[in-house]
């Protein structure tokens, strides 16, 4: 359902987890942004189990300023979780997020709502010029932003960008699991609204390491699977299930029917061919289980859209 913000409110939803050194220079740079701007603003840190001290200063900094809120989990629950609590309690006509990590520019926040009230794109995602990551999360990422754009259809540069503003019904509407931050833009694609972009300036990470690892390359590859099989098979499973099952049982019965014609016709016995009997039986069975997943997916489905 809909949810309309308060007009002219910018809510900016910050995941945090171990960015102790940077949090303070983070809040500060979006406050003087802000500030500088036509909108009023609301931050919002969401402390994702962060164990180096980033808690205390988050505290402080809440204490400090009426604008800053926080949410704390209580262990690491990952970013998508973070945005997703965020974006729950955001009032604002315009939500932002932005990473702690300082390499992204507040400054493009309020150009960005602007950029989203002058157009027809319900959200803006950033495009990082002169990036200045390390060589391998650079390349990797150039490698993911364009198998994503092949393969989703969201023609978007920088897909993972950390800085992106949104219009609020967008997050209202959409629910971030897993490590499904990463492909914001296709789920709002897949909920009717529509993705932009707009070039950003980046910087060199001031403080701390990247959390940025090999696993995050397969992680995301598989990822994308999952939401290509979303934006295709959520609405109508058995489109999937049930052509997989039928092709299966249409095997296996075809294995069997070809066994009982050379037992009877020929008289070869079942024996000489154990493992096409095998294979039969279990292509069979294979068949059903599929078929039934695609039932149950049906029945799931019809249930929440009638609830909706």
């Amino acid at each position: 359902m809909e949810k309309k913000g308060q007009t002219n409110l910018i809510s900016v939803v910050v995941p945090v987890y171990n960015e102790v050194d940077s949090i303070r220079e983070m809040c500060s740079n979006i406050q003087t942004a802000l500030k500088k701007s036509t909108y009023d603003f609301e931050i919002i840190l969401v402390d994702d189990g962060s164990r180096d001290g980033s808690y205390p200063v988050e505290q402080e900094l809440v204490a400090k300023n009426q604008e800053i809120s926080l949410i704390r989990f209580n262990r690491n629950l990952g970013k998508a979780a973070a945005l997703n609590e965020g974006f729950a309690v955001a009032k604002g006509e315009f939500v932002a997020t932005i990473d702690a990590d300082l390499q992204d520019d507040p400054e493009a926040i309020p150009q960005m709502a602007d950029f989203i009230k002058d157009s027809d794109f319900d959200l803006i995602s950033g495009w990082k010029q002169d990036r200045k990551d390390r060589f391998i999360k650079k390349h990797t990422s150039k490698i993911y932003n364009f198998f994503s754009r092949l393969m989703t259809g969201v023609k978007l540069h920088d897909m993972n960008n950390g800085l992106k503003v949104y219009k609020t019904e967008v997050v209202k509407n959409i629910t971030v699991y897993g490590e499904m931050h990463r492909f914001i833009p296709v789920l709002a694609k897949i909920n009717g609204f529509k993705s932009g972009e707009m070039k950003v300036k980046h910087f060199p990470r001031k403080y701390g390491k990247t959390k940025y690892g090999a696993s995050r390359f397969y992680k995301g590859f598989l990822d994308l699977l999952t939401i290509l099989f979303t934006m295709k098979f959520m609405k109508r499973p058995m489109h999937f299930f049930g052509l997989w099952g039928l092709l299966f049982a249409i095997v296996g019965i075809a294995s069997e029917i070809y066994l009982l014609i050379l037992k009877y016709a020929f008289g070869h016995p079942f024996r000489n061919h154990v493992a096409l009997l095998m294979l039969g039986v279990l292509l069979i069975i294979f068949g059903m289980q599929f078929f039934s997943l695609g039932l149950i997916s049906e029945m799931i489905t019809r249930q929440k859209y009638e609830n909706r």
